[in-house]
């Protein structure tokens, strides 16, 4: 199995990313042992530009010290496309054959596309941040190696001007057609964006479950106490964990053929759904 696959096996059932800046290594090991099931090492928004070689020298001296489990749940963030810093985080994660990186504000699928030539091994989680992203969403969902789409909410609202309440409705609209995209891309279910507090539980509680009520698969984190919240919030109950088992047997029983369970077809994103479902509640 190349290191796409393991990270379409591993990033793509993921429901908790745990971003850490990149220029604080002494973190790297205590975020992979906080309980998140992905580490995300940040090279954008948490460093200053005076710091990016920095945290790209960072990474670089960390890399060989993680074990190939620990590589298959770390996620770069790169800096943005068209910035200054993009193309040396692009040869950085050539160089260490990153599993995935998470490109924020993508707007455009020749970016993403880009991004895929000179990294042909590693996944990639296009971030939607602004209105030209939303606008391209379907045709970054289909481009090459996405696995996932994630959702950035705070920039979303900076660049459309939006005041949101505590609920973030006046994002549901975006929420729901970043959902379909991937749907329709046949890719894993999305991950939505951060809760800003740290300390109110209920909250992030809150947050999380609309996330997964929505559609969404996962969400981001911005510390570790956090990670337990969503974690919690994403476990699937009984009820969803005995349709899982049973989507998996009538798909294995199927033979690779068409099948359909209680009316409903099983196809192959039903059948992801229930692998990571499956593989969420810690059982298989």
């Amino acid at each position: 199995m190349n290191p796409l696959e393991k990270s379409l096996t591993s990033l793509a059932f993921s429901s908790n990313f745990l971003f850490v800046p990149g220029t604080r290594p002494e973190r790297f090991s205590k975020a992979l042992d906080s309980g998140a099931t992905a580490v995300v090492l940040d090279l954008e928004d948490a460093v200053p530009e005076e710091n990016k070689e920095d945290a790209r020298n960072a990474i670089r001296s960390a890399w060989p010290n993680f074990t190939d489990e620990q590589k298959q749940r770390l996620v770069i963030r790169t800096n943005a496309p068209g910035s200054r810093f993009y193309s040396a985080d692009l040869i950085l994660a050539q160089e260490l054959n990153v599993p995935c990186i998470l490109i924020p504000k993508s707007e455009l699928a020749d970016e993403v596309n880009g991004a895929a030539l000179i990294l042909p091994n590693t996944a990639i989680i296009p971030m939607i941040e602004t209105a030209l992203g939303l606008d391209h969403l379907r045709e970054i969902a289909n481009s090459n190696q996405v696995i996932r789409l994630a959702l950035g909410n705070l920039d979303l609202q900076a660049d459309l001007g939006m005041v949101c309440d505590q609920d973030e409705t006046e994002l549901q609209t975006a929420r729901y057609q970043i959902v379909l995209a991937s749907r329709l891309a046949k890719i894993a279910p999305p991950i939505d964006g951060v809760t800003p507090s740290t300390d109110d539980s209920a909250r992030i509680s809150n947050d999380a479950q609309r996330a997964k009520r929505m559609g969404f698969g996962a969400k981001l984190c911005i510390h570790p106490k956090q990670v337990s919240i969503v974690k919690a919030a994403f476990m699937p109950t009984d009820d969803e964990l005995a349709w899982a088992h049973r989507v998996i047997e009538a798909d294995q029983n199927s033979n690779g053929g068409a099948v359909k369970l209680d009316g409903r077809m099983i196809d192959r994103p039903v059948v992801l759904l229930a692998q990571r479902t499956i593989a969420l509640a810690g059982k298989y």
